[in-house]
């Protein structure tokens, strides 16, 4: 029978939540990519793409250098299209992004007093207020403004941290400006890989909604989400259309398994209706646990987007994926 991957002729797959937690590989992951077309795509700008190759071979993945494609070589390329050649451009982020920049032929500066055609935002944990100060200083006297990504939180071995988009909302909220988004959920980053990839039927992996799912949508993808990061099932149950995933598994196994297991829709045992905003989900006695999430969700899709939000799970009704059984 025909597995999700192929159906495609490149995987886009996400790092932070979906191959790695920190330092630590996710179980299962490497096994379920070994031997396929794989992209590694990220929105962490602050490592460059060799060092993100490094830590994957560590892991066990099979990687290169070149199948590696980060934040920060899209924003640089974004930005490098928005300023004459050759400008100066104030860098909030890691030498990787500074690295970056400097390949596309910009100045990379760390002073409003330089007067910099732009600025370009990536993660660095070591950012502060001084240098977020210097990029409002930049913004606000007309600096053309990139962002490597938006993502609010990063997996991290303790759990969710803050991510770049957590300071690009201080700069937003002291500019009252929005910046242009290379990475996910914009297109350019998304774009870059598959271009890399010579793609023309990329399938978008990844673990959140609001990055790799929507990017997916943006790009005019077809996504995979893995329940191993940020986002959940009951996630998913609220999101808008340009959130949903076209499949869904509790791990990167489920790339290999039959499209139609792992695409939301009814499903033999299991019965989803919605009555006002209460979900009711009822199994039959057999039905297979693993199944309840693909009936639920394609219930929950009926529903109008604005509304999706308030439906709650029926009382004594079954969720399994809250129990760990998927």
């Amino acid at each position: 029978m025909t597995a999700v991957v192929d159906a495609y002729d490149a995987l886009l797959v996400d790092l932070d939540g979906t191959v790695y937690a920190g330092a630590q590989a996710i179980p299962g992951a490497r096994e379920a990519l070994d031997g396929l077309g794989v992209w590694y795509v990220t929105n962490n700008a602050s490592r460059g793409p060799d060092t993100v190759a490094a830590q994957l071979r560590d892991l066990g993945f099979d990687a290169t250098d070149d199948s590696v494609v980060t934040s920060a070589q899209a924003g640089a390329r974004l930005l490098a299209t928005l300023v004459p050649p050759g400008s100066r451009v104030l860098v909030v982020g890691a030498a990787a992004l500074r690295d970056e920049c400097a390949a596309r032929g910009l100045v990379p500066v760390d002073s409003f007093d330089d007067a910099p055609a732009g600025v370009i935002q990536g993660h660095n944990p070591h950012t502060g207020w001084a240098q977020l100060s210097e990029a409002v200083l930049a913004i606000r006297a007309g600096a053309v403004w990139v962002a490597c990504n938006v993502d609010a939180t990063l997996p991290s071995e303790r759990g969710l941290v803050a991510g770049n988009g957590a300071m690009v909302a201080a700069v937003e909220r002291a500019t009252d400006l929005t910046p242009e988004v290379a990475g996910k959920p914009g297109a350019p980053l998304l774009r870059d890989a598959a271009e890399r990839a010579g793609s023309i039927r990329p399938l978008v992996v990844g673990d959140r909604l609001d990055t790799d799912i929507e990017g997916g949508h943006t790009v005019g993808a077809d996504s995979f989400m893995v329940l191993t990061g940020v986002n959940t099932v009951d996630d998913v149950l609220a999101a808008p259309d340009r959130r949903q995933p076209t499949f869904i598994a509790e791990t990167l196994a489920g790339l290999r398994r039959p499209a139609h297991a792992v695409r939301p829709g009814p499903r033999t045992g299991w019965t989803a209706t919605v009555d006002g905003d209460v979900l009711h989900l009822d199994g039959a006695p057999g039905a297979d646990p693993a199944d309840a999430l693909y009936a639920a969700i394609a219930a929950a899709r009926e529903v109008p987007e604005a509304d999706r939000a308030r439906l709650t799970l029926a009382d004594g009704a079954p969720a399994p994926w809250r129990t760990g059984v998927r």
